[in-house]
Parts: C-alpha cells; sequence; structure tokens
C-alpha cells in the first residue's frame, strides 16, 4: 500500500519508518525541508516539502494512489483540513488526523473524521503507568458472571503474541487500545509497548487472569 503522511515530527517520521519496514511504500509532507532528516539515511521514501493540505501537493506525493493518508503535524486544524482534502477530494479509504485537543477530537469523529487524541491518550498512558495495578472494568452483563476489562500486562509480554496470553489465562482479548486508537486483534498480532488490553473473561476469573499477566511468559 502507498501511503501519505503530513508531519516530519518525531510521530511522523516514526510512523513512516515503521510502515516502509513493513513493506509500503511511503510520501511523507513537511512544510521545513530540515525535517526529513529524523527519517535517517536509510529512508527510501519521498519526501515532499509543502504545505498537507495543498492538493498540488499531495498529488505530488501520491496521494492519488495512496491507501491511506495520516496527518500527524504539530496543528490541530491543518491536521483536520488536510484529512477532509484526502477523504473528500481523493477518495482514500483510510484517514487519520493527530488533534491534541479532545473536545475537537470527538467533533471531528461524529463527522466520520478518525482522529487520535494526543492529550487523552497520553493522559491514560500515564495513569496506566502511575496506578499499573488492578483492573478497569468496562461493562458487566446483568448476570454479572461475565464482563470486559482492560487488565496491566507486565513488561515481559512486549513482543509475545496475545494469542499466548489467550491461551495462558484462559481468556479472549476483545480489542487493544494502540496509540489511542481501537483494534481488533488477529491470531497474529503481537503485543507492543504502550498498548492497553481489553479482556473478555469470567468475573470470577479475574484475580487469576490479574496474576498471570503480572507474570512474564517465561513463567507459564
Amino acid at each position: 500500500m502507498h501511503i501519505v503522511i503530513m508531519g516530519c515530527g518525531r510521530v511522523g517520521s516514526a510512523l513512516a519508518r515503521t510502515l516502509e519496514k513493513q513493506g509500503h511504500s511511503v510520501a511523507v509532507v513537511d512544510q521545513d525541508p530540515t525535517a526529513f532528516r529524523r527519517l535517517g539515511s536509510g529512508f527510501a521514501g519521498q519526501r515532499v516539502t509543502g504545505v498537507g493540505f495543498d492538493q498540488d501537493t499531495l498529488r505530488e506525493a501520491g496521494i492519488e494512489e495512496a491507501g491511506a493518508f495520516a496527518a500527524v503535524s504539530s496543528g490541530d486544524n491543518s491536521n483536520i483540513i488536510a484529512a477532509r482534502v484526502a477523504r473528500e477530494n481523493f477518495g482514500v479509504e483510510n484517514v487519520a488526523a493527530r488533534i491534541y485537543d479532545p473536545r475537537r477530537a470527538e467533533v471531528y469523529q461524529r463527522l466520520g473524521i478518525p482522529t487520535v487524541a494526543t492529550v487523552r491518550w497520553t493522559a491514560d498512558q500515564m495513569l496506566r503507568r502511575l496506578l499499573p495495578s488492578g483492573a478497569e472494568p468496562h461493562w458487566q452483563d446483568p448476570s454479572g458472571a461475565v464482563q470486559l476489562a482492560e487488565v496491566p500486562v507486565s513488561h515481559g509480554w512486549i513482543g509475545q503474541r496475545l494469542s499466548k496470553l489467550e491461551m495462558a489465562a484462559d481468556v479472549r482479548v476483545a480489542f487493544i487500545t494502540r496509540l489511542g486508537v481501537g483494534t481488533l486483534p488477529t491470531s497474529e498480532t503481537v503485543l507492543q509497548e504502550g498498548d492497553l488490553v481489553h479482556m473478555m473473561m469470567r468475573s470470577t476469573d479475574l484475580e487469576a487472569v490479574e496474576a498471570v499477566f503480572a507474570k512474564g511468559p517465561e513463567e507459564h
């Protein structure tokens, strides 16, 4: 897939390198040509200097062939405008915009533009680091027998497949939150640093599940 990224800051450059390593072709757009230094000499994708919501600039970056567009500059307005241009003018199916203001993020989400509310995600991550113990319940069925909860996972599980977690604790991974976005895992999904794991389980098994997740995979 060809992917266009607007913004070559720390997030944009890291995203570009990761996507390229996964085999995608990537074009990065930034107004500041010196920002492309963050990509490193090994980056083989396009570096396009210009305004990320300018249609000519986007065409130069290959937006007409793109399967995805990410707006991750430092400006909320620029990100949302660029995301809308990519979606509405060029018909890019997979579009996401980073938004610092969580109230704006909710509005744009309702308008159909997927957003990552950076401040909210960072706050959630800080809370999970400061208060790492104990599950955070999300939902429970009327009988109380089954519940959905976010369960802290020890660092030892990073790099392991979620299917291994499921087998070790006899639970189901309902979804994960990665960089502020809910994601449905597959049998091949690997736990990454910063992921929040949301489990579906029997309520009576909660303590046992927490105990398994608190240990590393080598102990199972």
